[in-house]
């Protein structure tokens, strides 16, 4: 089955949903996310059975779609990740069901856009992932984009989520006009928007851009500012807190999760070629400084924080810090090592450690009704389970051995050696140590506090599956990360 049909099957998918949710009673709407769970798993299995084009396959689409390692990672990365984002919003009815509109509507009103819209969020990741011509990247772009304009301020009755759509809307439409005049100067430089034609003419001695280097560092430098954007590095970072703080959970977790992978993703096929070639050498040391103060300010100033949201909102940004550091790490790393899948080993543990940390955060917000680190005081009294897969989140997160997070990092601390950038390297050493002092705030919190009241938290089986899942993979992952290594290795 050619790879395309993939995309197509999960938009088809959705607007099965959408016109499902037309027809099914009020009360029922949590059909509708148990049907694109379902319907995403075989999507996911059906992944390891597509094709690319074959000899005297003339479609069109191959000229603008690729099917290669770098995509089929992402597109599988995008369904695990809006899988669980449907099962985390299963988990968050109660919530929705507050802000949702009148108090006298019935149960379940108003949710089931919420249930379907990822799906279209999750087609737009899948397309990025594949696309390999500056059109399709900007289409694609933008129907995560507006997707998630729309799952931001869901929230209608809630003030804070209503503010957070607004300030993401304006920055993200800022953000896609310099990504935009970026990609416009690069058509205008090279007269191509396929990506390998665009790359074959840095060869080209004659080519405009190698006779005008400063307006090619200027188009990947408006590239970079709108990429830095989606992925929430430093200075573009400004946004971050207020709209994961006041976005639905589940959102806030589909956003930090699916917008970084989509953001570098699509870097890494823009710049890469720029990169390697080292017709702009200024854009390594550009990428290596936002790098070094994305890490330092996502770090220290996670450590402040209180409300637990707001403090994986800053983690996040010192995460893209260390994904940038290994992307500037592409040229000058080790031929023994493939950038590329360090960055996906970085984010296959990161949306693992990311989305259960989220998990949790649904039930403790639907059900304690708080998000500040003090209401997870007594967590393990009140669930142990739920304190145990928060406990494996955290101590990944910080990079504690024998979890996926350790293998992310010690891989980008790695290729930084190997590649000499010492100054960065002292500044990425604070950051880890940084992290765990906030990150294990939070295990003292669940195991050393006391309980305001003896509540018990509920979690449901689906809930529970998913959660071990995600515990499964960051430990098999910290053992063994070979696989995803090895999936690179070659390209």
């Amino acid at each position: 089955m050619p790879a395309y049909y993939l995309e197509a099957a999960v938009v088809v998918l959705g607007i099965v949903l959408m016109l499902m949710d037309a027809f099914v009673e009020k009360a029922e709407k949590s059909l509708v996310a148990k049907v694109g769970v379902l319907g995403l798993i075989g999507v996911f299995v059906a992944l390891f059975f597509v094709r690319g084009p074959e000899a005297g396959d003339a479609a069109p689409i191959w000229s603008f779609y690729a099917v290669d390692p770098t995509a089929l990672f992402y597109k599988g990365f995008a369904l695990i990740t809006t899988i669980v984002v449907l099962l985390m919003s299963l988990d968050y009815r109660g919530v929705l069901q507050h802000f949702m509109g009148p108090e006298q509507e019935k149960a379940g009103a108003g949710q089931g856009e919420f249930f379907y819209l990822p799906l279209f969020t999750c087609a737009g990741l899948m397309w990025m992932a594949s696309a390999k011509d500056i059109v399709s990247i900007f289409v694609a772009l933008e129907l995560v984009t507006i997707s998630f304009y729309v799952l931001v301020a869901f929230l209608r009755r809630n003030v804070g989520s209503l503010e957070a759509g607004v300030k993401y809307l304006i920055l993200g439409a800022l953000s896609t006009g310099f990504f935009v005049y970026g990609l416009t100067w690069l058509f205008g430089l090279s007269g191509e928007t396929e990506l390998s034609k665009i790359a074959a003419q840095l060869a080209n001695e004659d080519s405009a851009m190698n006779l005008y280097p400063k307006a090619l560092l200027f188009a990947l430098s408006m590239v970079l500012v709108g990429l830095a954007f989606k992925v929430a590095a430093v200075p573009f970072q400004i946004w971050v807190p207020d709209v994961y703080q006041g976005a639905p959970t589940p959102v806030t977790a589909f956003l930090s999760v699916g917008s970084k992978a989509a953001g570098f993703v699509v870097g890494y096929r823009i710049l890469q070629p720029f990169i390697d070639a080292n017709t702009t050498p200024q854009l390594i040391t550009l990428i290596l400084a936002v790098s070094g103060a994305t890490i330092l300010l996502g770090n220290l100033a996670a450590m402040q924080q209180d409300n637990f949201k707001r403090m994986l909102a800053y983690s996040s940004i010192s995460h893209a810090g260390f994904l940038l550091l290994a992307l500037g790490c592409a040229r000058t790393a080790g031929s023994q090592i493939n950038v590329q899948g360090v960055m996906a080993l970085y984010l296959g543990g990161y949306l693992a450690m990311t989305l259960l940390a989220f998990h949790v955060m649904c039930l403790v917000r639907d059900q304690l009704g708080g998000e500040e680190i003090a209401t997870y005081k007594g967590l393990a009294q009140r669930s142990p389970f739920l304190a145990f897969v928060l406990l494996i989140a955290m101590i990944s997160l910080a990079g504690i051995p024998f979890t996926a997070g350790f293998f992310g990092k010690f891989y980008v601390f790695l290729v930084a050696l190997q590649s000499r950038y010492y100054v960065i390297i002292a500044l990425a050493v604070l950051g880890v140590g940084a992290g765990f002092y906030y990150y294990l705030k939070v295990v003292r919190a669940m195991y050393w506090d006391e309980a305001a009241d003896d509540r018990r938290l509920a979690v449901g089986p689906m809930s529970k599956a998913g959660m071990a899942l995600l515990t499964g993979i960051i430990l098999v992952l910290g053992v063994y990360p070979t696989p995803i290594l090895s999936l690179f290795a070659s390209s």
